[in-house]
């Protein structure tokens, strides 16, 4: 590790080398990748890891553009590796190989169209970067042709087929097969699935993995960076020369994050070293494969850079869009898994780390496994059915306990709940709140602007706005109150209870309900009284007496809608 100034932003490895910026050396991951020796390889993990610091390293390693830069690894593992006869075996290695770099990061579009053409911008700068081959005399009329024919806004299938061909061409000039690295391979495919064009994308990136990393024949590796394992079934199909690393996989466990040696040893080179075991509560937590102890590099640089300040410096750069809209609209098990995970409880899922985004919408295990791969929950253990365990999956099927990753990470599902109720109506929501702990029903009944659904017969209660509700207590609540939705209790499942820590403090039962003439209700209090008598004829209070609270302590409540009219009672 150098002691040197902690910049952020940093992704070219040249440029952390020359300008001597902060870096631990990763460079073993060379040595680890070429000796696995896989032909491609496809490596996930989540952003600001360390992904595209690598690959440019990796680049700068091989690419025979860097044949004098020596320079850079003097000093570093993968420079002082020795064979067992003493031989320095890498340093050979070093500048050898035609090399393609490319990266997706940027590939972000609204359409399928712009997607292709971002894409093919891409593509184009490869060719723009390697144009000395059109004056070398290696390219026929046609050849040339075509050269000339890669340019933005190309044809879906040119694309397909040009990094293959630029793989020959750089073959053909260098009498060696070329090592490919992509970055990013599945940003576009996040895009895609929250704008409505996956069945498109899916299409050509199957079309352009298969062309560029299956039946290439000028690949002499493959390299393939990105956040989740996109399911082979999507892109990848028939891609039996590749080796899939995920968060689990046992492969390359160092190579991307800090681990507590090296975050330890860099606060006390930073003269941090007193700070170890915050530091160690608000960023640690990452597990890949066997180890248990990453940190998040960008957290860790940045707390350096920011002398000690503790902030969601992760979560607050890596992109929560798509994980912000799977749990505000997820169905009700996602919603109340959640409600346990900030409240510190874990749970039990089954996993599979085949990210299969066309299942997001309707499978809450989908939704944990993208969680898993995109580093918001981890794994506390794995264990594998028995035949007995009737009821709960087959023998063999593998279940993960999971929890949120850290205090940072858990700070930022705080904030994505807060979010949902911003600017004025947060501060009514804490004032109601304040009212429902105070038994000030008045003031509660000021709650009916939330919007809570427009056609009470589109569903049974006003989800759009209950399980943000139950989240919003979740958050506000946590110091002094457990709170619960949704559990068996008496006869039945109350829809919401809220538990004091003390238990001199009141307990509140919610029942909610939308006004439904089906049940001989043509007003609001007729709908209010039906959820006051559920509540009794179910007996839900019965969990909160068993805890030992007297039937003067517990207030029920009920809400009954209609559109976007409330009345509480």
């Amino acid at each position: 590790m150098n002691e040197n100034k902690a910049g952020l932003g940093y992704q070219d490895f040249e440029e952390v080398r020359t300008q001597h910026i902060f870096y631990i050396d990763k460079t073993d991951f060379i040595r680890e990748w070429w000796e696995y020796a896989d032909k491609v390889t496809l490596i996930t993990r989540p952003r600001r890891f360390g992904k595209t610091l690598n690959m440019s390293m990796t680049e700068c390693f091989f690419s025979n553009k860097y044949v004098d830069r020596s320079d850079l690894f003097e000093g570093l593992s993968i420079w002082e590796e020795k064979s067992p006869d003493g031989e320095y075996k890498y340093r050979k290695l070093q500048g050898t190989f035609p090399v393609i770099f490319l990266s997706f990061a940027n590939v972000k579009a609204a359409s399928y169209e712009e997607m292709i053409f971002k894409i093919s911008q891409v593509i184009t700068d490869l060719y723009n970067e390697n144009d000395y081959l059109l004056k070398e005399n290696l390219l026929n009329e046609k050849e040339q042709e075509y050269y000339h024919n890669i340019k933005p806004g190309m044809d879906a299938k040119l694309a397909t087929d040009a990094i293959r061909s630029m793989a020959g061409f750089m073959q053909r000039q260098y009498g060696q097969k070329v090592i490919i690295l992509l970055d990013e391979y599945d940003t576009p495919m996040q895009d895609a699935w929250i704008s409505g064009y996956w069945e498109e994308t899916t299409s050509f990136f199957s079309g352009l993995f298969n062309s560029t990393f299956k039946t290439n024949k000028y690949l002499e590796r493959g390299l393939i960076t990105g956040i989740t394992r996109v399911a082979k079934e999507s892109i990848f199909t028939g891609m039996n020369n590749l080796d899939v690393i995920t968060t689990t996989s046992d492969k390359y466990t160092t190579a991307f994050g800090f681990t507590e040696e090296e975050v330890f040893t860099a606060l006390d080179n930073s003269g941090l070293g007193e700070q170890k075991q915050k530091v160690k509560r608000w960023y640690d937590g990452f597990i890949f494969g066997a180890r248990t102890d990453i940190y998040n590099p960008w957290s860790i640089v940045s707390f350096i850079n920011k002398k000690g300040k503790y902030d969601t410096y992760w979560s607050n750069t890596s992109g929560n869009g798509l994980v912000n809209q799977l749990i505000q609209k997820g169905n009700p098990e996602i919603k109340q898994t959640m409600e346990d995970l900030l409240q510190g409880i874990s749970f039990e899922a089954e996993i599979d780390e085949k990210i299969v985004f066309d299942q997001l919408n309707g499978s809450a295990d989908a939704v944990w496994s993208l969680l898993l791969a995109t580093g918001y929950l981890k794994v506390l253990n794995v264990r594998t059915l028995d035949a007995d365990e009737e009821g709960v999956g087959e023998e063999g099927d593998v279940w993960y306990m999971l929890t949120i990753t850290n205090l940072e990470t858990k700070r930022m599902f705080w904030k994505m709940v807060k979010d949902w109720f911003k600017n004025d109506t947060e501060v009514y929501y804490n004032e109601f709140i304040k009212a429902l702990l105070n038994d000030n029903v008045k003031k509660m009944n000021t709650f009916s602007f939330f919007d809570s659904g427009n056609k009470p017969s589109e569903q049974a209660e006003p989800e759009r706005f209950y399980y943000g509700f139950v989240l919003g207590m979740v958050e506000n609540l946590s110091d002094a109150y457990k709170v619960r939705s949704n559990r068996e209790s008496g006869f039945g499942r109350y829809d919401v209870m809220i538990e004091p820590l003390d238990k001199g403090k009141k307990a509140f039962i919610i029942e909610f309900k939308v006004l439904d003439p089906d049940e001989d209700e043509k007003t609001l209090e007729d709908t209010l009284a039906n959820a006051r008598t559920q509540i009794e004829e179910k007996q839900y209070e019965t969990e909160l007496i068993s805890a030992g609270y007297s039937p003067e302590q517990i207030r029920k409540y009920g809400f009954a809608f209609k559109g976007k009219e409330c009345l509480i009672g």
